[in-house]
């Protein structure tokens, strides 16, 4: 989310066109996105993939949308192919009479529909009914959120599956061998865990901690050593303990060991892996990050409690401070494991 002025929303298309890829950060593409205005501000933005919408159901878009507390909605069609041929909108102007259908029956309002072929410098826009209006779009790299989303250090992708490249599995580790490493692990750890379950988790907690400190060294880890903190995600204390260091001092040191483990562990491990990832992404504000690792997670396993609750405050437009409350139970399972985590840091400070 962020915050525009009226004219801004309203009156300037080529601006809020502009503006897209920063606020979801990366470039729509074959794409429907809706803009939330709330109270004359830019607010939520979201976006599904066009193919999905022609003719299609837009029940559930229309309830996140409603969901976000939009007074309003401003749609953008992202169509390279359709763009440039103003008589070929039918489909586009059938598309948005159905929503603005549906968003009339959740009392928000489509302020505006405009097709644009690219969100590029040079992409060019025109208004789906027919208004008469259209014309370059403003040069994205140049867009105030662009400029602004730098200076906090987010990272903008040149499109969604360049984005999604940074969780896409690692065909060069070897399935098998993991999932036998992680059942070696388990048979191990049996006698401790029954004897002293919180010995076995801290002792769970502190190996994955020290995996951190190598990768961040620049250890290339086997697929045994991928398994320890594999299986340490089993433990609901133990994750429960690791969320806490997304508030930490060693905050990004702890995803870059998630995205291997997001990359590299096979089903049905990947998903933990790419909750955890998820939960780091969404607290420092990548809500792109973390909604394709959701994604991904839920395909995994649809019943997951915290990828789904994650995923539902992400598509509410739950700012990053909310969540951020949930790495306190991280710190208070430490203190009880007898584990010392990094310390906590203020807000957008964790690295």
């Amino acid at each position: 989310m962020t915050s525009q002025n009226p004219d801004f929303v309203l009156r300037r298309p080529a601006a809020l066109i502009a503006a897209i890829p920063a606020v979801l950060g990366f470039a729509p593409e074959k794409s429907l996105v809706l803009v939330g205005v709330d109270e004359g501000q830019m607010g939520a933005v979201m976006r599904v993939d066009l193919a999905d919408c022609l003719g299609g159901d837009l029940t559930h878009l229309v309830d996140v949308a409603a969901a976000s507390h939009a007074d309003a909605v401003i749609a953008v069609i992202v169509d390279a192919e359709g763009a440039p041929c103003r008589l070929c909108n039918d489909e586009y102007q059938q598309m948005c009479a159905d929503l603005d259908d549906l968003l009339a029956d959740n009392d928000v309002e489509l302020l505006g529909t405009h097709v644009v072929d690219r969100i590029a410098a040079g992409g060019r826009w025109h208004c789906v009914d027919g208004c008469g209006a259209g014309g370059a779009i403003d040069d994205p790299l140049s867009s105030p959120l662009s400029v602004a989303a730098v200076v906090e250090g987010r990272r903008l992708y040149g499109s969604r599956s360049e984005l999604q490249s940074v969780i896409a599995a690692d065909l060069d580790r070897d399935p098998v061998a993991i999932t036998r490493a992680i059942a070696d692990l388990a048979a191990t750890d049996d006698a401790e865990r029954a004897e002293n379950p919180d010995a076995a988790s801290g002792r769970a907690v502190r190996a994955v901690l020290a995996l951190i400190d190598r990768v961040a060294a620049g250890a290339v880890l086997t697929d045994a050593e991928l398994a320890v903190p594999a299986y340490a995600l089993t433990d609901v204390i133990v994750r429960d303990t690791l969320y806490g260091l997304a508030v930490g001092a060693a905050a990004g040191r702890a995803e870059t060991l998630w995205v291997l483990l997001a990359k590299g562990l096979p089903a049905p491990w990947r998903a933990e892996a790419l909750t955890l990832l998820a939960f780091f992404a969404y607290v420092r504000g990548d809500g792109p990050l973390a909604g394709v690792a959701l994604e991904q997670a839920l395909r995994i396993d649809a019943t997951h409690r915290m990828a789904g609750m994650l995923d539902d405050a992400l598509q509410a437009g739950l700012r990053p401070e909310k969540i951020r409350q949930l790495a306190g139970t991280g710190y208070r399972l430490a203190r009880r494991l007898g584990v010392r985590l990094p310390p906590r840091l203020p807000s957008r400070a964790a690295g």
